[in-house]
């Protein structure tokens, strides 16, 4: 149901980026860790999306504990809470983290448990499910539900309305990240720099419109309380699992026709994100604040498709043109505060392909991101 779904009752346990076949052959390694050419395994994964850099143990010591992560079953979750262990680790700062899901996958509990994070299972959407969570200053909210939409779109409303209520009320005094989601804007020209935070949020579709209705529930409680918020507009997490750039690589190999459409997309490395959502508590203010939350290059489908076909030495299939609007987000105020993502498109690019080809393990969560009806 979500980058984490709801959960059972609390127990503790600027313009396009060209892509070069010359660029970026060797990822180079960052401040604080290492790019390798390529991965060789989801433990080799792990480790790169859980590595935290200098300017998050530096800024994990203002985190006070525990650390509340709601809704860490998803996608994101997971890495972000054991980036948090470990960057508080580093820093010599004694936070605990705990992890809430309703870990319908028990694998992903036992992961988290044995990098040093609490665990409870919560059925968020029911308010008993708030009953035996621990008390909490500082919060990271990632519960949210976007696919399956269209078949059941009140499940949608509730997830993204009745949640974000029932932890405002319970944290009332909270220091609280919220993730959002760039699906909010409208879709903007491509020859435009992006939507900014102040652009109308006049989106199309029952999620989207959900998720601003989530977003105007956070902004109603943290001027009634004084509840200091920031929202993240996530545009595209990626990683090798999955992300538009997998989902682009696998129909290269496959051969399958890549649709122009929507031609323009914004994406950054989870990592990156995750570390950035961390950090994102220095920005939680009231009334709550909206940061969007991606990379400042826009990537071109038809390009990366066709440096993917490069790497796999086939040519890709495309169908359609590309519109003059797509999905785009500007994310220069977010970069002024917390700096620019540190990971290269380049890199995303050749770490992915060797993964896909070789038949690296797959998520099996399609972004759809050539939808513009915004049916989900």
């Amino acid at each position: 149901m979500s980058r984490d779904s709801t959960a059972r009752r609390a127990k503790l346990s600027p313009p396009p980026q060209r892509l070069s076949p010359q660029a970026g052959r060797r990822a180079k390694p960052g401040p604080a860790s290492v790019s390798p050419p390529q991965i060789q395994d989801e433990a080799a994964l792990d480790e790169l999306l859980t590595h935290p850099r200098p300017a998050l143990v530096e800024f994990i010591r203002n985190v006070s504990s525990p650390l509340l992560v709601l809704g860490a079953g998803g996608k994101m979750g997971p890495t972000l809470a054991v980036l948090a262990k470990r960057a508080a680790t580093m820093a010599g700062h004694p936070l605990e983290v705990i992890a809430v899901s309703r870990f319908s996958d028990p694998s992903s509990r036992r992961w988290l448990q044995s990098r040093g994070v609490q665990t409870l299972s919560a059925d968020l959407l029911q308010r008993r499910g708030f009953e035996n969570l621990p008390d909490s200053g500082d919060i990271i909210y990632l519960v949210g539900m976007k696919f399956g939409t269209q078949q059941n779109p009140s499940l949608t409303w509730a997830v993204n309305t009745l949640v974000p209520a029932w932890v405002m009320e319970r944290y009332p005094n909270a220091r609280l990240v919220a993730l959002s989601t760039g699906n909010v804007y409208p879709l903007v020209s491509t020859r435009s720099g992006g939507a900014g935070e102040a652009h109308p949020l006049t989106p199309i579709g029952e999620y989207a419109n959900a998720a601003v209705a989530r977003e105007r529930v956070f902004e109603f409680f943290s001027r009634q309380n004084d509840t200091r918020v920031a929202l993240l507009r996530l545009s595209y997490a990626v990683e090798l699992r999955y992300g538009v750039l997998a989902d682009i690589a696998q129909k290269v190999l496959t051969r399958a026709p890549i649709d122009l459409a929507n031609g323009y997309f914004n994406c950054i490395w989870q990592a990156d994100a995750n570390e950035m959502i961390l950090r994102a508590l220095s920005l939680a203010t009231s009334p709550a604040g909206a940061w969007n939350l991606t990379s400042p290059r826009r990537c071109r489908v038809r390009e990366i498709a066709l440096r993917f076909g490069d790497l796999f030495g086939r040519k890709p299939r495309f169908k359609g043109r590309e519109s003059p609007t797509a999905l785009l987000s500007n994310c220069s105020k977010l970069v002024a505060r917390l700096g620019k993502p540190s990971t290269p498109l380049e890199a995303m690019v050749r770490w992915i392909a060797p993964w896909v080809q070789n038949g690296g393990r797959s998520l099996a969560r399609p972004t759809h991101f050539e939808v513009r009806d915004g049916q989900y």
